[in-house]
């Protein structure tokens, strides 16, 4: 047995050789560079809860706060996610609806309008959506948002600013995830209702009457339930999960497909298989310059099964192949500690966003977790509405978040 104050030896020893070894560039920032709502949370503070600790039990219903800080807040694990932050960085609610899950996938900004396009709930409860009615497709006006936070004054207390729902053909059903704009156009990804089938949606944001489905079947077999899209920032080639969620929430049929990744050449109407072997593929996304993909893999969630904690709540690294655009090598890129990692993004620099069980949680480019926009409650999904500006979808509120973190465009061409 080691002696206790050999371990602290050790590990005093640790910290003064990392800090003797770790360039000038990366000291933490002073406290002046913190921003009034962040809280900071040493790894080193929690690494032992020892006999007597108080351990989490329940990954999806109990959250990880060691400060009991309300929320919103920016919860800080390392020092480079200030520069993230930046020092004014500011978090707070600018649409709610209790008893609406108003706000749940599919974030598209629309950099011509200053607009967001925004899915809710499909199949929940507080979605309002089951086999018989479909979900809602809305958008909340940047703008707008601006205006009422300018009118409400100093501080971080929230505005409601308005949405406006959207009414698209018949075809759209059960909308739950959107990329773009890509040639100008939104792209949506349907998981379908009933017999409806899901796909692959172009809707003109000046006039969503006006949309083209682009894909609904797998060579004459219709996909289980689509859940998420990017396009590739060097080929424009649009790139979907399919996963069983429908079936899992009731509005779809048993399903027909393994869950896999999918990539679309709009051009020649190719479709193939990218990647397999989840459990339940979710969000998707692509580094910079398109060389990694991102997938998270959402096996805690069941649906009807309900959540597994010994299941999938990871992302998963993966090379893109320059020619036949498989996913190659795969890695577990990061495992969720809230929740699951459903949407995801990045920023300009490469670190990873994604909507967790706590509110959105950020990496770097090497896995390691930064830090949180802690909410308290779940989010599907988020967008960057160009730099500084990042939208967190949270089912019943919206949030923004000005931060210092530059946009990664999504858009193509």
């Amino acid at each position: 047995m080691v002696a206790i104050t050999s371990i602290t030896s050790v590990v005093v020893a640790l910290a003064a050789w990392a800090y003797a070894t770790t360039p000038a560039t990366t000291t933490p920032p002073t406290n002046n560079a913190v921003p009034p709502q962040a809280v900071l949370v040493d790894p080193l503070t929690f690494n032992v809860l020892g006999i007597n600790g108080s351990f989490r039990e329940d990954a999806v219903a109990q959250f990880f706060n060691p400060t009991n800080t309300t929320p919103p807040f920016f919860q800080v694990f390392d020092p480079t996610f200030l520069s993230i932050l930046g020092p004014n960085a500011t978090i707070r609610s600018i649409a709610a609806n209790p008893g609406f899950a108003f706000a749940h996938e599919a974030p598209v900004w629309v950099p011509q309008t200053d607009e967001v396009f925004f899915a809710s709930q499909d199949g929940g409860a507080l979605g309002f959506s089951d086999i018989n009615h479909n979900n809602r497709v809305s958008k909340i006006s940047l703008g707008d948002i601006e205006r009422a936070i300018k009118a409400a004054g100093p501080g971080v207390s929230p505005v409601n600013v308005s949405v406006t729902k959207i009414d698209l053909p018949e075809a759209v059903q059960m909308t739950n995830g959107g990329t773009g704009p890509f040639f100008g156009q939104i792209v949506l990804v349907n998981s379908g209702r009933g017999p409806i089938p899901p796909s692959l949606v172009l809707v003109d944001p000046a006039d969503t009457s006006n949309t083209t489905v682009l894909l609904d079947n797998f060579f004459g077999r219709q996909f289980n339930s689509l859940n998420d899209i990017k396009i590739h920032p060097k080929t424009g080639k649009l790139f979907f999960t399919d996963v069983t969620y429908g079936f899992l929430n009731h509005f779809r049929p048993t399903p027909l497909l393994p869950n896999q990744v999918y990539r679309f050449d709009p051009v020649t109407g190719s479709v193939r298989v990218v990647a397999d072997g989840f459990d339940r593929c979710n969000g998707i996304a692509f580094s910079p310059d398109g060389s990694t993909a991102f997938v998270t893999d959402t096996g805690l969630n069941g649906g009807f099964l309900g959540n597994n904690q010994t299941a999938p709540a990871t992302i998963y690294a993966f090379d893109v192949d320059p020619k036949t655009s498989a996913f190659t090598n795969r890695r577990v890129f990061a495992f969720v500690d809230t929740g699951i990692a459903d949407g995801i993004q990045l920023d300009a620099a490469g670190n990873v966003y994604a909507g967790c069980g706590d509110g959105a949680q950020v990496w770097n480019s090497e896995g390691t977790l930064l830090g949180k926009f802690f909410l308290g409650t779940v989010s599907a999904n988020l967008i960057f509405a160009g730099d500084g500006r990042l939208v967190i979808l949270a089912e019943t509120a919206i949030f923004l978040a000005n931060i210092a973190a530059k946009f990664n465009r999504v858009s193509f061409p």
